[in-house]
């Protein structure tokens, strides 16, 4: 038996409905991770090492996901992504470039001389 504290009104139907939702959330995100990117295997354990990790690993994950000109799952994007520069410049393009000139144009002055 699990127990839960929630605000939502005492609606079994729902509480569950919301549980569940949840849990299937995170157990997709979780198996994705693990499928496509071995993440149960990782040796990885120094320091914070782990939360870095895990936090590229995301990174990675939303970008593979938001890439839609390819069709196939995670794992065939990210070999296609190790295997051809072009595809893996398109992934990483998936956020909009930077404006290069930040910086509002000087003025030019001229110095003339006194009289």
């Amino acid at each position: 038996m699990h127990y839960f504290i929630t605000s939502l009104p005492s609606n079994a139907e729902r509480i569950l409905y919301a549980v569940r939702k949840h849990w299937g959330i995170e157990n997709e995100l979780h198996w994705t991770l693990d499928v496509a990117m071995n993440e149960d295997h990782s040796c990885v354990r120094k320091d914070h090492a782990p939360e870095n990790i895990a936090t590229l690993r995301h990174i990675v994950l939303n970008l593979l996901k938001q890439e839609k000109t390819t069709k196939g799952g995670v794992h065939a994007k990210q070999l296609q992504a190790a295997w051809n520069e072009n595809y893996l410049l398109k992934v990483l393009r998936v956020f909009p470039a930077p404006k290069q000139n930040l910086r509002p144009p000087q003025r030019q002055y001229t110095i003339s001389p006194l009289l």
